[in-house]
Order: structure tokens, then C-alpha cells, then sequence
């Protein structure tokens, strides 16, 4: 081998270097595509189909002035006979220092009373959300400060009456204990007033120690460990997880992403507690996501795929649509017809 070596012109061994490097540097990613695609394989069991806990994320123009009665009663026939039980209605967003301001929601009792007088079964939760440090100049989880004034923007919303709280905290980092005491202080207030805690959660490592990389690359905190996973699925009543954005450029690969999040999801959250995946009514076109491959269709089978190989007997299971304002009558036909098996 070393007489070859040195009768090769240095093209030769330049090119010889360089398919070294990419095979080493790509065969772990060509391996991870295809398991993914091996995820999108199989049969889907009737049974993974909606339990009546489904959800839909709904813009601030429902509690800002902008919708009337009208639109509530289109909302109505929208959801008619669908699976959907909660909406996560955007009441914030939350300052940077955890406070809520009164004036941003001055519609939401009237929301929050209409839907349960046109939608009886339905619950409204407030939606809270922000941006948070370290990757952003926003909310620090890490604070006791800041989380005691989330904590009374909690109760500040339960006055309002809605029925529950939804975080959406971005990006809280795997193994934040900030946010799990967050978690903790919420969960007594909510238990006391017998409405659900929710919260909005990024996807789990596709592959382990993936969070780990992802932060020391391009200190983005983009997944979280299943171990974190779990964490936080023990402390809330319904968790539901953003399994979009995903950068996959196929629906065969979003669909098999999507399959194995699934999966990973339901091995660690209770049985009590609520596991919803997301699934993307909305377009974009972007690195981060392809519209043309991450459509509601594509999540819902994926979503049924894993839930099959997964847990398929698991009540406390459902879908939850982002978001309202960009769901296109396709969105809804295909969550209608594939997850709830309606007429189109």
C-alpha cells in the first residue's frame, strides 16, 4: 500500500484524503436519514385515531377586540365533531420581567364566555409565552423574581376566567431547573383552582446528547434530552410538543421524524398526563422548514405511526394544530379526515 501511495499523482491522493472525509463526516448522517425513513414504514393502527383531547393554538386576535360573536360561531362549526377539547388562546405576551399587562387581552373574559355558552365541553386556556435568556435578551427562568411574576400572571389570567394556563417559553434549555421550579410554583395554583397546567415543549434528542451538541455548535437550545422530557411531563397535566421546524426536506422524512418524536415522547410522559404532538397548520419555506414537507397530512402520519408502535391503547394521547390564523381549508380537511376520521 505504501509503493501505491507514493506512485499516485498528489490529485490522486488529494482525492483519495477528501473521500475519506465525507464518507466519515457523511455516513452518520446518510444512517440517520435512513432510519428515519425506515419510521415512516408500516401499517397505522385504527386505533390511532382522536381520543377527544385534541387542541388548536388561536391567535390574540380572539381576546384584542378584533373578533365578534360571528366569529365565534364559525369557530363553533369549524371544531364541530372534530377531536379538539382545548384551545390555547394568546393572551400575552408576557414582559421580559414576567408581568402581564391587563390592556393586551381586553376582550378575554367575553372569549373565554362565549365559547363555553357556543362550545359547552371546550376548554380556553392562556396562552403565555416569551422569548427567554440566555439565547434571547427575554425572560430568565433562572430568576425567583421573574417566576414569581409569572406565577401571578398565572392567577392574573384565572381571574379572567380562563381554564387552564399554557406556557410557551422559547427556548427554555434542556435541564433548566429555573423552569422546572416554574413549573412547580404554577401547578399550585392551577391544582387549587382545578384547572390544567399546559405547556408547549421543543422536540426530544433524535439522537442522544444531540441538545448538547446543538448548544456547543451554534448555542441554540433547539431539543431537549428525554430524561428533561420527562421532567417536565411530571410536573404539568398536559404537555404538548412543537414536533415542527424540523429543517426535513421530504414529507416521507418529516413523517418518520415525527413517527420516532412520538415515540420518544410516550415512553416517558405519565399515563395521566396528556401527550399532544404538534402538527404544522401553516407554511413556511425556510432552512428551519419546508412547507412543502411539513403539512398536517405528513404529521398526522407520522403521528399515527409512532403512536401505534408506541403506546396505542394510551387514552391520554391527541394532536394539537398550530396555528389558527394560517390553517388552510386543506389543514383542517386532512386533520378532519386522517386523525378523525370525518368526511372531508
Amino acid at each position: 500500500m505504501r509503493e501505491r501511495w507514493r506512485r499516485w499523482s498528489w490529485r490522486m491522493r488529494v482525492a483519495v484524503v477528501l473521500g475519506i472525509v465525507v464518507a466519515v463526516v457523511f455516513a452518520p448522517v446518510v444512517g440517520v436519514l435512513g432510519a428515519l425513513l425506515a419510521h415512516n414504514i408500516g401499517e397505522q393502527s385504527e386505533q390511532a385515531r382522536t381520543r377527544g383531547r385534541d387542541a388548536v393554538w388561536l391567535g390574540h386576535a380572539w381576546v384584542d377586540g378584533r373578533k365578534s360573536e360571528a366569529d365565534v360561531a364559525a369557530l363553533a362549526k369549524l371544531l364541530a365533531g372534530t377531536g379538539i377539547r382545548d384551545l390555547y388562546v394568546h393572551t400575552g405576551p408576557l414582559e421580559h420581567d414576567g408581568s402581564l399587562r391587563d390592556e393586551l387581552a381586553p376582550r378575554a373574559r367575553w372569549f373565554v364566555e362565549a365559547v363555553h355558552a357556543t362550545l359547552p365541553g371546550i376548554r380556553v386556556q392562556s396562552w403565555l409565552g416569551d422569548v427567554v435568556q440566555p439565547e434571547f435578551d427575554g425572560l430568565d427562568v433562572e430568576s425567583a423574581a421573574s417566576r414569581e411574576r409569572v406565577v401571578a400572571s398565572a392567577r392574573r389570567v384565572l381571574e379572567y376566567g380562563f381554564d387552564g394556563v399554557h406556557y410557551d417559553l422559547e427556548p427554555v434549555r434542556s435541564g433548566s431547573p429555573g423552569f422546572l421550579a416554574l413549573l412547580d410554583a404554577t401547578r399550585a395554583v392551577t391544582a387549587a383552582a382545578r384547572v390544567p397546567l399546559s405547556v408547549s415543549a421543543p422536540v426530544i434528542d433524535p439522537l442522544p446528547g444531540l441538545h448538547s451538541v446543538g448548544l456547543a455548535v451554534a448555542d441554540h437550545g433547539k431539543w431537549w434530552s428525554q430524561a428533561y422530557f420527562a421532567d417536565v411531563a411530571r410536573r404539568v397535566d398536559q404537555v404538548a410538543v412543537m414536533s415542527y421546524d424540523t429543517a426535513m426536506p421530504t414529507r416521507a422524512l418529516y413523517s418518520g421524524y415525527v413517527a420516532q418524536q412520538t415515540a420518544l415522547a410516550a415512553e416517558v410522559t405519565p399515563a395521566e398526563v396528556d401527550l399532544l404532538m404538534g402538527a404544522p397548520a401553516f407554511w413556511a419555506d425556510d432552512p428551519g422548514h419546508h412547507g412543502s414537507a411539513e403539512t398536517v397530512a405528513a404529521a398526522v402520519r407520522g403521528i399515527r405511526l409512532g403512536l401505534t408502535r408506541a403506546e396505542v391503547g394510551r387514552g391520554a394521547f391527541g394532536v394539537a394544530l398550530y396555528v389558527d390564523f394560517a390553517a388552510t381549508e386543506q389543514d383542517w380537511a386532512d386533520y378532519r379526515h386522517d386523525w378523525c376520521r370525518l368526511a372531508s
